[in-house]
């Protein structure tokens, strides 16, 4: 299975979320009232899943692995707790940020469910954030493709594309890009045949380092998730100048819309 989640969860209606949901909130405030505000998730999230336990909430479970393949490569993500088939992913952190919210969504996407609740144990008094994910399914099969832009400069572009839309085809689409990255850098040779440091210059001027992947010689490819990839082109052609690359094949994938551009 391209997906494997390591445990039977069911994608529970709003409803029954919610019944689960008024048990599991006062049992967090006790376990932040008994702890305090200082700890590590690991922590936090023991204590909780103890006391729902004690409560008599069933199929309390944490750290659940979910498996992530494709020909060879393999990620596995964990969900932090599974209480009556309601997921929650824990945090410790001065207040939610946007890479929570991706993060949430991310995890769901993956188990197939359509809500999932973050908890915050830094904060004064727990705070969570529910968030609804309404792409399950077939719904993540539908990819946009836009191709407009790109064209093959030698042979390993047009497999680098090719191993794109078969990961697109296996996993679909709505992900965390950072995934669809580090899988195409396996394919490509790993991370130590891939990536390398390159000399970043400026008006004659060295100013440092910077990770580029490549899959050709003196060809790189980018993979990023801009919700408007239009108006950073500038910006990875910038990159391609002061790296000095014949070209970059620019990967961006936000939602289903998938672009494929090449950069000279």
């Amino acid at each position: 299975m391209p997906i494997e989640l390591q445990c039977a969860l069911r994608n529970l209606t709003p409803t029954e979320f919610d019944e689960v949901d008024r048990l599991v909130m006062p049992l967090a405030y006790a376990a932040q009232n008994a702890l305090g505000r200082l700890w590590d998730e690991p922590v936090y999230e023991q204590m909780l899943a103890g006391l729902l336990r004690e409560s008599g909430v069933r199929e309390v479970m944490t750290q659940v692995p979910v498996f992530v393949r494709h020909d060879g490569f393999e990620k596995m993500y964990r969900l932090d707790l599974v209480a009556g088939h309601a997921v929650y992913e824990l945090k410790v952190v001065q207040e939610f940020a946007p890479q929570h919210d991706a993060q949430a969504y991310h995890y769901a996407m993956l188990a197939e469910v359509n809500h999932i609740k973050l908890l915050n144990f830094r904060s004064p008094g727990v705070r969570g954030r529910l968030r609804f994910n309404a792409v399950l399914g077939c719904e993540r099969r539908r990819a946009q493709w836009h191709e407009a832009g790109w064209r093959p400069i030698t042979p390993r572009c047009s497999l680098l594309r090719q191993r794109l839309r078969d990961l697109v085809a296996d996993w679909g689409t709505h992900l965390d890009y950072h995934l669809y990255e580090e899988a195409l850098v396996g394919f490509c040779g790993g991370e130590a045949v891939c990536a390398q440091r390159l000399p970043v210059r400026h008006a004659g001027q060295e100013l440092g380092s910077h990770r580029v992947l490549s899959h050709a010689e003196d060809l790189a490819f980018l993979v990023s998730g801009f919700p408007d990839p239009h108006g950073q082109f500038r910006h990875v052609r910038r990159l391609c100048e002061l790296t000095r690359r014949r070209a970059i094949q620019w990967i961006n994938l936000h939602g289903r819309d998938l672009h494929i551009v090449t950069v000279e």
